[in-house]
């Protein structure tokens, strides 16, 4: 099954619908940043929450920032989604490894830590981006974000996130974002009953292991609210822009002193790219037209 988003509405319009699997991109950063299997989770559930909330956004270039910073030893979260359908991350300490935890599933939340900060930025294409900074509830990604839509956005939200990694790699991931929009937030029975069936749930990646599309888990869920799925899916993929170009423009920035200083010690320069993991090796020679660069521009 492909890495895709869908969206729909019920309730007249009143219920705003996004559902997002997005297994071959987490197992590409498992792969790329050598992950351990609570720091899958962990990335995983935050790309596919960063992927939902850019959906919501109106410019083709609009981005959301998701930056999650806690006192455990997994050593924080980056995220990087588009409303393009493309997502990029990495984690502080990708090696990490915990027992599972008292229900029996890998401890995202003791990796994490209950105690920090969660900081969201919405760059809407044009101004200055939109930030908000939040407490963590828990370190479990899900909670905390849902924390941020009630206290930052005040819009009810139930947001429910899964990874599932096996001992061959990611085989499920994904997550739903619904939210009721002000027109149905006076309607008190639609907003318990929703809740009620969302609490039902025995989670994501279970609907997935189980064969359910995005289109029926939103028919479990929404099928007597006179649901209406959108027609057209979005492809999502994990994708960075980095380039050896731009690696070279970055060098450039330290000055021809630094640049000398590389020549001599190490013959040439490398980079890795946190986003993707990517690395770049530049050589003396490389080195050596940058400061020939500098010298014309000065």
């Amino acid at each position: 099954m492909a890495d895709r988003l869908i969206r729909a509405t019920a309730a007249d319009g009143g219920i705003r619908a996004v559902g997002v699997i997005t297994t071959k991109l987490t197992e590409e950063a498992r792969k790329r940043h050598e992950l351990s299997y609570v720091a899958t989770a962990a990335l995983g559930r935050t790309m596919s929450a960063g992927l939902l909330f850019a959906s919501s956004m109106k410019r083709p270039d609009s981005r959301v920032n998701i930056r999650v910073k806690g006192n455990g030893p997994l050593e924080g979260i980056l995220v990087d989604a588009g409303l393009d359908g493309t997502v990029r991350g990495y984690v502080g300490n990708p090696a990490i490894e915990l027992p599972p935890n008292d229900r029996g599933k890998l401890d995202v939340g003791g990796a994490v830590g209950s105690e920090g900060y969660l900081y969201v930025v919405r760059d809407v294409g044009y101004g200055y981006p939109y930030s908000s900074t939040v407490e963590l509830i828990s370190g479990e990604i899900g909670d905390d974000l849902s924390h941020y839509l009630a206290t930052s956005e005040q819009t009810p939200s139930a947001l429910v996130l899964g990874v599932f990694v096996g001992a061959t790699g990611v085989t499920a991931a994904g997550g739903l974002l619904i939210q009721v929009l002000p027109k149905a937030a006076r309607d008190e029975a639609l907003v318990q009953t929703l809740e009620s069936r969302i609490a039902q749930l025995a989670g994501f990646t279970p609907l997935l292991q189980a064969g359910k599309t995005l289109p029926q888990i939103f028919e479990q869920l929404l099928g007597d609210m006179n649901l209406e799925i959108f027609p057209e899916s979005q492809l999502v993929r994990f994708y960075c822009g980095c380039s050896f170009e731009r690696v070279l423009g970055a060098l450039k920035i330290l000055g021809e002193a630094e640049l000398q200083d590389m020549i001599a010690k190490d013959d040439g320069a490398e980079a890795t790219c946190h986003f993707c993991g990517q690395v770049y090796k530049a050589s003396s020679n490389q080195l050596e037209q940058l400061i020939l660069d500098l010298r014309a521009e000065s």
